[in-house]
């Protein structure tokens, strides 16, 4: 079975994300073409990026970090739930990210976000990120606006437009996670 990590990419004290990161679980828990799991960066406290080796060596010093690449490396992609602060993703979403690298590589990524213009600025530059790690992204993604999705700014509220979206993106994940296990387990090489 494909599985498919949540990442709830905020910290932030009062964060939407929470219920931006539920919400997809909840849409998720329905499927049946993946194992859908929500990794909160709450439950994995990692300094400001301390590793003396770049993470494209693959030695981790760290028992934090060893931890985090162990959670990380058990999925087959990734739904990366991102806020949007000036005009990018959370400083706490990039430094998880740039602990590691093998644990990325050949997965496949979608993108949930949410802020003022519905954090497609945010989701660009994840997506800049992600071709450095060798991590596919799809192209379907869900921009959720404060303004239009959001009771009083704090309450999610998404819509049959963003749930339909969210379906979109899902299907295109598992599709694109499955034809990447695949490549990682040297299968398709086995068919050329």
């Amino acid at each position: 079975m494909i599985r498919i990590g949540i990442i709830l990419g905020s910290t932030r004290p009062g964060r939407n994300g929470a219920a931006v990161a539920q919400w997809v679980l909840e849409q998720a828990a329905g499927r049946t073409d993946a194992e859908y799991e929500l990794i909160d960066l709450l439950d994995h406290p990692l300094p400001h990026l301390d590793e003396p080796i770049p993470a494209s060596a693959g030695q981790y010093a760290g028992a934090h970090t060893l931890r985090w690449a162990e959670t990380i490396d058990r999925f087959d992609g990734y739904v990366f739930v991102t806020p949007e602060y000036n005009h990018s993703t959370s400083g706490v979403l990039k430094n998880a990210i740039d602990y590691l690298y093998q644990e990325w590589t050949n997965k496949a990524a979608g993108f949930v976000s949410y802020g003022a213009v519905g954090g497609a600025r945010a989701v660009e530059h994840l997506r800049l990120v992600a071709a450095e790690l060798q991590l596919a992204t799809v192209r379907e993604q869900v921009t959720l606006s404060l303004y239009n999705d959001f009771e009083d700014f704090t309450v999610l509220r998404a819509g049959d437009v963003q749930t339909a979206a969210l379906g979109r993106m899902l299907d295109q994940l598992t599709l694109w996670s499955a034809a990447l296990r695949e490549v990682r387990t040297g299968r398709i090489l086995e068919r050329v």
